[in-house]
């Protein structure tokens, strides 16, 4: 059988993606990016092979950031149109808002009839993104995941610096006064929320279901902060994660070798 694959290679995180024919999800992993975008690629292929897929026949499609470092891929593919695409069969809806909240950047796609209609990305600042969330939770001596658990627990602090740098000083102030870490991590986690929140309100999003993606997609307090300040339901799941590898597939499978 031959299978799809997809790879996308964030500036965090690698992620892989099988299909088979019948464009259903075999197999999907995710690794550490590291410092080389190569050595991750070269690794993917590995990991792949050693599960069975034979990466030299099957077609293979690259996205992300690093997606030129992958040299046995067949075409490369944008962020945009591949989180797009992966959301879409993920959802099983062709009008989507796609939240893709990514190690260095943040983007918004609205979808319309399973095609990318408009989108926007945050600017050079690193404010609500992944990133973001990492310094600051060194910050506080604690993993991102444990910072959003907190944050649950927070509340009235408000981080109103958007540079990563400024931002971080704010919060090294308020722990010196003393600050409960809850709060500070309420207050990190509400300035990436905003940040994102803003981009959305620079689209018309219309009645388009809302979902999320991304490495910060299984953050269920981040989901449902953005989700209070969209005032709707934000829709995510654990495979949201893999969206731009799964998108990156299903352009795979358009292609013959």
């Amino acid at each position: 059988m031959q299978y799809s694959i997809g790879i996308d290679i964030g500036s965090t995180s690698a992620k892989v993606a099988v299909l088979d024919t019948n464009q259903e999800l075999v197999y999907h992993a995710v690794k550490p990016t590291g410092w080389s975008s190569i050595e991750i690629a070269q690794e993917m292929l590995d990991l792949v092979q050693a599960q069975g897929f034979d990466g030299k026949t099957s077609p293979w499609v690259a996205t992300g950031y690093g997606r030129n470092s992958v040299s046995y891929a067949d075409k490369t593919v944008t962020e945009i149109s591949c989180h797009a695409k992966g959301a879409v069969w993920l959802h099983h809806n062709d009008n989507l808002v796609v939240i893709d909240i990514g190690g260095q950047d943040t983007k918004v796609i609205l979808t319309q009839d399973g095609r990318v209609e408009h989108f926007i990305m945050n600017d050079k600042c690193s404010a609500g993104t992944g990133r973001f969330l990492e310094v600051m939770a060194n910050s506080l001596s604690l993993r991102p995941n444990d910072l959003c658990a907190l944050a649950e627990r927070g509340s009235g602090i408000t981080i109103s610096s958007m540079c990563t740098v400024f931002a971080e000083s704010e919060v090294i102030s308020l722990i010196g006064k003393g600050e409960s870490k809850e709060n500070i991590a309420y207050g990190i986690v509400d300035s990436i929320v905003d940040k994102v929140a803003g981009q959305c309100a620079k689209l018309e999003l219309g009645t388009n279901m809302v979902c999320l993606t991304g490495g910060l997609c299984e953050c269920e307090y981040i989901q449902r902060a953005l989700g209070e300040k969209l005032k709707r339901t934000v829709y995510t799941s654990p495979l949201n994660r893999y969206a731009g590898a799964i998108g990156a597939a299903l352009f795979a499978a358009n292609l013959q070798k």
